[in-house]
């Protein structure tokens, strides 16, 4: 598959502190990409050097396979065909729907302009909104005809900084499946940066968790969460909880709740103590088994509750449970572990 972003290597820094250090990714063409990663990481300086606002230090970064940046080329960024979305949507308040979505647009005569903004505005479901003004709208609003007024000159490469952070959680999520369906509407190739891993799941195909300046980790949602690279990855992604555990001879992890198969176990020498991921979806309940534990807390979400359990030997784990399963704190509920394979990670010494 063809790569239309590819960036190795890049070194970035202010005032001699090191922001990027060997950050790289790919990505192919038609592909939603996401770098995640706690606030001050890098993920916004990433951008703005693929977006050309900042030169790299180190490294290189091409697009469509043309070089367009390394120490000493920085391709302007309206050279680039790279479009952005930003934090605060940056619409034009002076200026109509349709005149913001057709900022971009004024190398074309007036009825292609005129053509192009109301396919965009169709698209994003505003089509009746072209003559009112950015004050005049939902921020849910905004958000798409900045996103419009992004795809509208038919960049190859969209860039999108934290664009949900300022909207409430009901919206974000729905928005997100939104401008993902738009994206892929569009054929559109795309990165976004988050510290919020809801809005990296509902819009991206991959994603890379990011850490003091450099991707930790690149993959699938379903990848990261359920097979983490690093206790980091693991901690940042979803939730879950660690018991700790020891290598047998064959392999197998000895836990609490009994001895498993350990995925990412080989090569440990037997004795080796190690800490295992459980996810909340690994720990079911089951009233009929002879395991119990017993509630610390519990959180409703609806069709669920977040179970934190306490197992007889004082570990701790969580569990989603059906939420007409209604037990009361310090009630003890029988559970069981149901999971394909154990993540592990070597404990680190005390």
């Amino acid at each position: 598959m063809a790569m239309l972003l590819e960036a190795s290597g890049l070194q970035h820094g202010y005032n001699g502190h090191r922001v990027l250090s060997d950050f790289s990714l790919a990505l192919a063409r038609g592909q939603i990409g996401c770098v995640l990663g706690p606030s001050g990481c890098g993920k916004t300086t990433a951008l703005r050097c693929i977006a050309g606002f900042e030169k790299v230090a180190a490294g290189r970064i091409a697009v469509n396979g043309e070089e367009v940046s390394r120490p000493g080329r920085t391709v302007p960024p309206e050279q680039r065909r790279i479009g952005m979305v930003f934090q605060d949507y940056a619409l034009f308040p002076h200026l109509t729907v349709g005149e913001n979505v057709g900022f971009g647009l004024r190398q074309l005569d007036a009825a292609a302009r005129e053509r192009r903004v109301g396919e965009l505005l169709a698209v994003i479901g505003m089509r009746r909104a072209a003559g009112r003004y950015p004050h005049e709208l939902s921020g849910g609003q905004q958000q798409r005809v900045a996103l419009a007024r992004a795809l509208a000159p038919r960049p190859e490469l969209l860039l999108l900084d934290e664009p949900f952070s300022n909207l409430d959680i009901d919206l974000r999520e729905r928005l997100g499946l939104e401008v993902r369906e738009i994206l892929k509407q569009q054929g559109m190739t795309a990165i976004l940066v988050t510290h919020d891993q809801h809005d990296a799941f509902a819009i991206a195909d991959e994603i890379g968790i990011m850490r003091n300046g450099r991707i930790e980790q690149w993959g699938t949602p379903y990848d990261l969460y359920h097979k983490p690279a690093s206790r980091f990855v693991a901690d940042f992604v979803g939730q879950g909880a660690f018991l700790p555990g020891t290598v047998l001879a064959d392999g197998r992890i000895q836990l609490e709740l009994g001895a498993f198969p350990g995925a990412l176990a080989g090569g440990w020498p037997q004795g080796t103590v190690v800490d295992v991921l459980l996810r909340p979806d690994d720990i079911l309940h089951d009233d009929a088994s002879p395991l119990q534990a017993r509630v610390l807390h519990k959180a409703f979400r609806g069709a669920e509750f977040l179970y934190s359990l306490e197992l007889p030997g004082g570990g701790r784990v969580l569990s989603l449970v059906p939420s007409h399963h209604n037990h009361a704190i310090g009630e003890k509920i029988g559970i069981r572990l149901e999971i394909d394979h154990l993540v592990a990670f070597r404990a680190d010494p005390a």
